[in-house]
């Protein structure tokens, strides 16, 4: 991460997150699992959940809020793996979307996970605490 990232939609965690999501969508359309609205529901919102605190994090501007943020979102993709298993034992995935989604969503939390010690490692705090004064320059002529 070497250039700060300007928007959310920069971060590739945030990306593929957002890849992940369409998936799950996809895939909670088809037959069982979409008759199954309790477990659709509840994957989507989890899903929806990681990068929804990917933006909200970062737009608070501040390295604490985003790191806070980043966590709930780790703990999303924990919630999707979770909720993929239960769709899994139920039959309404079979054993190579269950692996590719999974692995997937592992991805994500690593990504996460390195973003976030990255951020408390980096010393920079995000611009909510950048100085709020102008900085003054000496007149040309003193």
């Amino acid at each position: 991460m070497a250039d700060k990232p300007k928007n959310f939609e920069d971060f590739a965690v945030y990306q593929h997150a957002r890849k992940l999501t369409n998936l799950i969508y996809k895939v909670t359309r088809q037959r069982g699992l979409a008759k199954d609205y309790a477990l659709a529901h509840q994957i989507r919102r989890a899903v929806i959940s990681i990068v929804s605190n990917i933006a909200e994090g970062f737009e608070r501007s501040g390295n604490p809020e985003l790191i806070q943020f980043l966590y709930i979102a780790k703990g999303s993709s924990g919630e999707v793996r979770a909720q993929l298993t239960v769709a899994f034992d139920q039959h309404y995935i079979d054993k190579k979307t269950y692996d590719a989604l999974t692995d997937q969503s592992r991805r994500i939390s690593a990504m996460l996970s390195n973003l976030i010690t990255h951020l408390k490692t980096s010393g920079y705090r995000g611009s909510k605490y950048a100085s709020a004064q102008p900085k003054i320059s000496k007149p040309l002529n003193s």
